[in-house]
């Protein structure tokens, strides 16, 4: 049995996660991933959010995301390992951790 999860419960679940810094804008943007990624393979995901916390990370910008990478130079790099997910509007990027 799954729960059917709308996208303002799913940010607000995550962004009222005293445990996870990610922000509304990154929420949203991986509520839109999860969602495409669940059309595309026609499986149904799990809502979990200390899964969510524990393996997504909200950077500033690529430059400090992959200064926590040290053997990786470009996006292109960071892209080839795991997934990366641009958060619109801003230099923001969710990435899944490795």
């Amino acid at each position: 049995m799954k729960q059917a999860i709308t996208e303002s419960y799913f940010i607000e679940q995550i962004v009222g996660d005293e445990y996870n810094s990610m922000t509304y804008e990154g929420a949203k943007a991986l509520f839109g991933w999860v969602e495409e990624l669940e059309a595309d393979t026609g499986e149904e995901m799990e809502f979990d959010r200390v899964a969510i916390r524990c393996y997504w990370t909200e950077y500033e910008n690529i430059g400090m995301a992959l200064n926590e990478y040290y053997d990786l130079k470009t996006v292109a790099d960071l892209s080839n390992n795991t997934v990366v997910i641009e958060i619109p509007d801003t230099d923001r990027l969710l990435v899944q951790e490795f």
